[in-house]
């Protein structure tokens, strides 16, 4: 490692140290505010991300909004974000029982029968929508600890600081290394397993091909795994924001998996639940990450700029097709 780099992961990390001291000594009026500042700032000083928003932004829900709302939807999830990061570094102040009614669980009556009485394993299900990272947090809560997985940062002290507060409801996060097996074997044991269900991969990965707003979009499989080898129930969750400040978090019914479904078909049922609340509430989502990397040979509408045609893809595409 350069001395440079060196260098620049002590400062990285002495910033997120005390960025991780300070949020949560904030007052919960004062972490809202902060993250709607943070969100607008970054929204006008980011242009390659806002260029990919916007792009993804058009393509997907184009016919539906004029220049301006689709300005505002990127401006929105660009606050949603910011929020939710300052959110995630709250965490411990939630954890405190004073605290705890920013953060409402609500969870429908077949998913109690399922988890409670029938005491199945489960994958708990979410995208990164409304606040991703609470809406985890609030499983452990409500009485389901998962295992979840978290990317490394290239500067490892950077992880540690963000798995703390991730970890803070009684959830584990694990290394991406072997994480399917370990997932596996925890919801075969009647455990529970969360995942976000936006998860972009490459083809030659653990990936499929489903339709998301019209496009195709590669995603990972894990959470189909889980459900069709694990036999584990699938419970899709939302953490959406409520007027106080605060956010509630749903846990909807476990979705009915046909018998004989491939993985494809399992990912495409999750996403197909989740376009309804994009669409309903766009500024909710992330728009600034590059969700469609690979345009499909011959495709007859447009895809953002960044996409690009692939010879892996399409080989995954035809793969899915045959089965």
């Amino acid at each position: 490692m350069s001395l440079w780099k060196k260098i620049r992961h002590r400062i990285e990390t002495a910033a997120l140290r005390f960025f991780a001291w300070l949020i949560p000594r904030l007052s919960r009026r004062t972490c809202v505010s902060l993250g709607n500042a943070l969100g607008g700032l970054a929204f006008h000083l980011d242009r390659r991300g806002r260029a990919v928003a916007l792009a993804n932004v058009r393509c997907a829900l184009g016919a539906a909004l004029s220049p301006a709302g689709q300005l505002a939807v990127v401006r929105a999830s660009y606050r949603n974000f910011a929020r939710t990061m300052i959110d995630l570094f709250w965490s411990p102040a939630l954890a405190k029982p004073e605290n705890r009614h920013w953060l409402r669980i609500r969870k429908s009556p077949e998913c109690a029968r399922a988890l409670d009485e029938e005491k199945r394993g489960a994958v708990l299900l979410t995208m990164h929508f409304g606040n991703w990272e609470w809406g985890s947090l609030s499983a452990g809560w409500a009485g389901y600890p998962a295992l979840a997985v978290a990317e490394n940062f290239k500067n490892p002290a950077l992880t540690d600081i963000f798995t703390a507060p991730r970890q803070v409801s009684g959830q584990k996060i694990i290394a991406q290394e072997q994480s399917m097996l370990k997932m596996l074997r925890a919801v075969k044991r009647g455990g529970y397993a969360a995942f976000l269900s936006d998860l972009t991969l490459r083809p030659g990965e653990a990936s499929t091909v489903i339709r998301a707003f019209g496009m195709e979009l590669c995603v990972s499989i894990l959470h189909a795994v889980l459900a069709l080898r694990g036999g584990a129930v699938v419970v899709p969750f939302l953490c959406m924001p409520d007027a106080d400040g605060g956010y509630t978090s749903e846990m909807y019914p476990p979705l009915g998996i046909s018998d004989g479904a491939t993985p494809q078909q399992v990912a495409q049922q999750c996403w197909d639940f989740y376009e309804p609340h994009v669409r309903k509430n766009p500024g909710l989502w992330l728009w600034p990450y590059k969700h469609f990397r690979y345009r499909p040979r011959g495709a007859g509408r447009e895809y953002p700029f960044y996409a690009n045609e692939s010879g892996a893809f399409e080989k995954l595409r035809q793969k899915e097709i045959r089965d």
